[in-house]
């Protein structure tokens, strides 16, 4: 048994239960290829030794971080090259992951958190690119030219800490936009809900307190860097303490909770209000957030100052009577089963042009990518399928403090119906119509500069 210092490589085939299935022969043929001509040959070449492999992946150990790293980069390219003339979906293509650190190699094998890391570093990464963590990224420093990308803080499995994640990918913009100030000055908390999971909270701001639900995937550092949700957190931190959290399941919080349900919603929303010390705050419900604020608020009056309703419904997929809302659903659960990780774009796209269809290449290109990496296949359905059986009609009947209902137009996600429906049950509630179909909002855009205008109005007459 002996232990030391090294850079590990981690690699796996996308998708190479599915590839095998349809083409067994072919894929093993053209695997066995790559990795005589160009794979196993490049890591080689930069003192790499590979420890063990696997029917889609090996692990190889690198004396040197910056070798490991240049390693990943041109075997990535190289196979780009190789495939780019196949179909889509008959791509064989790799995820990488490289971490640094104490490892175990006992016979032949090798164990350790740098091991581990490293594997989940893989699973993040976008297929054809390369994860690597913060450790490596600031050993290699400016020896590498080609640029990575900063994904935040990532919670991985069986991994107790986040890790920031730093990724290439071969289409990767020359330089990153600079985050905001808001974004700069914020830090990450943590709350405990009544069965232990750990939820990841955090406040920027000053002002009368805003507390935002969760709604669909979330992840509290990587969003800062969406065009979809950057402008639009800065703008709320602006006029308020705008305090916001990454649902049990996704983004920094514990992706291992046992139960889903709309009762560990309310109760994590709950944990978060007092670890943020609110006695009394706006609540803010986007798309799934509007009918668990709605919860809250009943249930909850007197922590409630009023309710900010947004592309919100009272009811899910499958309690709406139109049955082309039971097509939908079924549609888009395939797509998430399916391609949540798939090299395949189109899944994604298909996902993100019904939140934002309006949205031009690169704000949709983002908003694909935080939804694969701030959650694994398995919780986006768990999530999914809890908000598809969610019915707050009746609570809705019972809410009594004053409420705000907006709703774009052309919405996909959430019919202008639903939004309407929400401002019918609620007693006194004021509905605004919005121009557009996005679900999100863009900035630049008649509805996100209408929102704020209505918000910020209704907010410093109710929220004071």
């Amino acid at each position: 048994m002996e232990r030391r210092l090294a850079a590990i490589l981690s690699a796996d085939m996308v998708g190479f239960s599915r590839l095998i299935e349809r083409d067994e022969e072919g894929v093993l043929i053209r695997q066995k290829a790559y990795r005589r001509e160009t794979i196993d040959p490049e890591i080689a070449n930069r003192g790499g030794r590979i420890v063990k492999t696997t029917g889609d992946g090996l692990l190889v150990e690198f004396g040197n971080v910056q070798d490991a790293v240049r390693s990943a980069i041109d075997i990535q390219i190289a196979m780009n090259k190789c495939e780019r003339d196949s179909a889509v979906d008959d791509r064989i293509v790799y995820r990488v992951g490289i971490n640094l650190g104490d490892v175990v190699f006992d016979d032949g094998d090798v164990f350790g958190d740098g091991v581990n890391v490293s594997a989940r570093l893989q699973g993040l990464s976008e297929p054809g690119g390369v994860c690597i963590s913060d450790l490596v990224h600031q050993a290699i420093g400016d020896r590498i030219s080609e640029p990575f990308r900063d994904m935040g803080s990532q919670r991985v499995k069986n991994i107790s800490r986040p890790i920031r994640v730093w990724q290439w990918t071969p289409d990767a913009p020359p330089k990153e936009a600079e985050l905001s100030e808001a974004a700069l000055q914020q830090r990450v908390r943590y709350a405990t809900a009544p069965d232990g999971v750990q939820i990841a909270w955090a406040s920027i701001g000053k002002g009368a307190p805003v507390l935002k639900a969760p709604n669909w995937i979330n992840h509290l550092e990587y969003e800062w860097r969406s065009p979809a949700w950057g402008p639009f957190l800065a703008e709320f931190a602006r006029h308020s303490e705008f305090v916001r959290f990454d649902q049990r399941g996704n983004g920094l919080s514990d992706w291992d909770a046992e139960e889903m349900s709309e009762d560990t919603m309310i109760a994590d929303t709950a944990a978060v209000a007092d670890a943020a010390g609110l006695e009394r705050f706006a609540l803010l419900g986007i798309s799934q957030g509007a009918a668990f604020s709605i919860r809250y608020a009943v249930e909850n009056p007197e922590r409630v100052s009023c309710l900010v309703l947004f592309g919100g419904y009272l009811r899910g997929r499958l309690k709406r009577p139109d049955p082309e809302q039971k097509k939908l659903f079924d549609t888009l659960s395939m797509m998430i089963r399916d391609g949540w990780g798939s090299p395949n774009p189109i899944f994604r796209h298909f996902f993100t042009s019904s939140f934002m269809p309006d949205a031009p290449a690169d704000v949709a290109a983002n908003f694909d990518e935080l939804q694969r990496i701030a959650t694994s296949p398995e919780n986006a359905m768990r999530i999914w399928e809890m908000n598809s059986v969610v019915d707050a009609t009746e609570l809705a009947k019972q809410v009594r403090v004053p409420t705000l209902v907006l709703h774009c137009q052309g919405d996909r996600v959430s019919p202008l119906d639903e939004g309407r429906r929400i401002a019918r049950f609620i007693p006194e509630a004021t509905f605004v119509e919005l121009p557009g179909s996005n679900h999100a909002l863009l900035a630049g855009t008649p509805a996100f500069d209408q929102f704020f205008d209505e918000v910020t109005a209704f907010l410093a007459k109710h929220n004071r």
